[in-house]
């Protein structure tokens, strides 16, 4: 696969105005990173039932009830998991998401299944898969967040560490897209799967491993050198290599069964936000609950 250098240079220009949005809501505070992915995770929904719509016609064919509904629900979820420490203008935003999780997912199969004349099994089907596809992501991104308010008593160092933890997760999937690009570009001469030609076996695996090493070599001469917490960043950049790669394929493989090229338009060189997060989408859980047992 040859190297394409306008296609490189567009999406490095839209690359880097995106990575200064990105690096904003993960920055600021604890509301911009909140109100980031809030965005991503709509404009992710809306895509994701275009594509569905596309696979399955009764599916573009659902009620705004149910369109917004299911969104609805899914946002609930982001907000059970915001800290509970956290209420803006004395507002409990945990235990609201938690009842509006609660009253949707009463409602709405008690409307498209029970009171409909309609056999809507299959499309509410759909939009679990949703659910678990955007919305627990995003809820779980929230969720690793809040790790990022809670130092250690035994690292001095270990809140700067923390609050690092989403942005290793999110660079490690951005070195290693772009490694793989660039390895696949120059050697990649063995496709990896049917579901993306372009994709090859050189570009998966040297992009890992030029991810691996980079994060881990960045964290630790610029971040911290505790061996045990290295050992933390590896798992997690490697998590993102593999998984992230699964999460592409995923989102590869919904795109041709919907016959489209991309979700969206919304980044030129980039599409919409179904390709730009889809290796997170699927990296987020496993490092989520790779955290929690370690």
């Amino acid at each position: 696969m040859a190297l394409n250098t306008q296609t490189l240079k567009t999406r490095s220009l839209t690359a880097a105005i995106f990575v200064v949005v990105m690096l904003a809501g993960l920055l600021i505070n604890y509301w911009s990173f909140f109100i980031l992915f809030s965005i991503i995770h709509f404009g992710c929904w809306f895509e994701y039932q275009k594509l569905m719509g596309l696979i399955d016609k009764d599916y573009s064919n659902i009620s705004a009830f149910h369109k917004y509904a299911i969104m609805l629900c899914g946002y609930g979820f982001m907000l059970w998991n915001i800290d509970e420490q956290s209420k803006p203008f004395g507002l409990p935003l945990s235990e609201i998401g938690k009842w509006i999780v609660i009253i949707i997912a009463v409602i709405l199969p008690v409307k498209e299944v029970v009171l409909s004349k309609k056999d809507n099994v299959k499309v509410i089907g759909f939009s679990v898969l949703g659910l678990a596809y955007i919305s627990l992501s995003w809820g779980l991104m929230i969720s690793l967040f809040n790790l990022c308010t809670v130092p250690s008593n035994n690292n001095s160092n270990s809140f700067n560490v923390l609050y690092s933890l989403p942005i290793i997760l999110i660079a490690s999937i951005w070195i290693n897209d772009t490694m793989a690009y660039i390895v696949g570009s120059l050697i990649g001469k063995t496709p990896l799967t049917k579901i993306s030609p372009k994709k090859t076996w050189e570009g998966t695996i040297g992009g890992a491993i030029l991810a691996v090493a980079t994060v881990s070599f960045l964290f630790y001469f610029f971040v911290n050198n505790d061996k045990q917490i290295i050992y933390i960043v590896v798992g997690i950049s490697t998590i993102a290599a593999i998984i992230g790669t699964f999460g592409d394929l995923l989102e590869s493989k919904l795109k041709r069964m919907a016959n489209v090229k991309d979700s969206g338009s919304f980044m030129p060189g980039h599409g919409g936000f179904l390709d730009r997060f889809d290796s997170l989408l699927l990296a987020t859980p496993v490092v989520w609950l790779f955290l929690w047992l370690f």
